[in-house]
C-alpha cells in the first residue's frame, strides 16, 4: 500500500465519484481506478459499492478510510517535524478562512507573520466557517479562523477578534441622516444579502417576522460586491463594521447602528487538541492572539 494509493481512495470517498476524484487529484479516471483496484487485491476485500451512479463505501472501505485519514496526517506531521529537528521554524501552514475574513482581519497578521518566519510557507483553504471545521477534522487546515461559537470536544477555540452589524445604504440614502435605523424600515428597503455563511443565517433570523413583506432584491457571493452594488444604489445591506470601515471613511457609504439592538460577530482561532500543532501553526497562532486579529 502506497500513500499515493490512500490519497486516491479517500478523495473517491469523499467525493463518491471516480471522475471527479480524478479532477479534484489531476489525474486520468483510468489511473485513480487502477490505484483502487490495486488496494483492493492488496487487502482482498472490495472497498466500494455502487447504486446506481454514486458509490459507497465497503465495511471494509470504512475501516481504510479511517485509518487512511490517520496515517495521511501522520504522514505530513511526520515530515513537518523532522523538517523543524533542523532548527529554523519552516515548511508549510494550511489557515482555513473566509473571504472576508483574508480581506479585513489578516493582512496584518501575515505580513507580522512573514517578517517573522520567512521560511514558513502560507496556503490559504477559503470557505465558510462549517467547510474549514470539515477540513480540520480531515487534517487538511491546521489552524481555522472561523465565526463563534463552535462547540467540538477535540478543538482549543481562542477568541480573536469581534465586530458589530451596521446597516449600510450608500451616502445619499434617506436612511443616511438617521442616527439608527429599526428593522421594520429596513425591511421596506431592497435588500442585498450574502448568499450564505453565518451572517446570511444571521439575517434570516432577524427579518422571520417581516418575511412577508421583505424583498431580497439580490443575492451576492461576496462582500466585496455587496459594497459595490450598495454603492451604485441598488439595495441595502448589513456588514461589519470593520468590512466597510474604508468606504465609510471616504463619504461612499453610510454606516447606520440599528436600532434597539446590537449584533455581534465573533471570530475565533480553532485549532485540534487531539494531533501534534506544527511549529509553524504555533507561532501563527502567537503571531494572531498578540495582535487580537486587529483588522488593517
Amino acid at each position: 500500500m502506497e500513500l499515493d494509493q490512500v490519497t486516491a481512495f479517500l478523495e473517491v470517498a469523499r467525493q463518491q465519484s471516480f471522475s471527479r476524484a480524478a479532477e479534484k487529484l489531476y489525474r486520468t479516471q483510468p489511473a485513480i481506478s487502477a490505484q483502487i483496484r490495486s488496494l483492493e487485491q492488496e487487502f482482498g476485500q472490495k472497498l466500494f459499492d455502487r447504486l446506481g451512479r454514486r458509490i459507497f463505501l465497503t465495511p471494509s472501505g470504512e475501516v481504510l478510510f479511517e485509518y487512511g485519514e490517520r496515517l495521511l496526517a501522520l504522514h505530513r506531521e511526520t515530515l513537518q517535524r523532522v523538517r523543524e529537528a533542523h532548527g529554523a521554524v519552516a515548511g508549510k501552514l494550511i489557515v482555513g478562512a473566509n473571504e472576508a475574513t483574508c480581506l479585513y482581519v489578516l493582512p496584518q497578521v501575515f505580513a507580522e507573520f512573514k517578517r517573522k518566519f520567512p521560511q514558513v510557507g502560507i496556503s490559504i483553504y477559503r470557505s465558510f466557517s462549517h467547510k474549514i471545521l470539515q477540513k480540520m477534522a480531515e487534517s487538511e487546515v491546521d489552524v481555522g479562523i472561523v465565526t463563534l461559537p463552535v462547540s467540538q470536544n477535540n478543538l482549543k477555540v481562542v477568541p480573536i477578534f469581534e465586530d458589530e452589524l451596521y446597516v449600510v445604504v450608500p451616502a445619499g440614502h434617506p436612511m443616511a441622516k438617521r442616527p439608527a435605523v429599526k428593522i421594520e424600515d429596513l425591511a421596506k428597503e431592497p435588500l442585498i444579502f450574502p448568499k450564505g455563511g453565518h451572517t446570511r443565517e444571521l439575517l434570516e433570523r432577524l427579518f422571520r417576522k417581516y418575511r412577508n413583506q421583505m424583498q431580497i432584491s439580490m443575492e451576492l457571493a461576496s462582500v466585496e460586491s455587496i459594497k459595490k452594488f450598495v454603492g451604485a444604489g441598488l439595495g441595502v445591506s448589513l456588514l461589519s463594521r470593520s468590512y466597510a470601515a474604508m468606504e465609510s471613511k471616504s463619504g461612499v457609504l453610510k454606516l447606520i447602528p440599528i436600532q434597539g439592538m446590537k449584533l455581534v460577530r465573533r471570530l475565533g482561532l480553532v485549532y485540534r487538541t487531539d494531533r501534534h500543532l506544527t511549529r509553524a501553526a504555533q507561532a501563527f497562532t502567537e503571531v494572531l492572539t498578540a495582535s487580537h486579529g486587529k483588522p488593517s
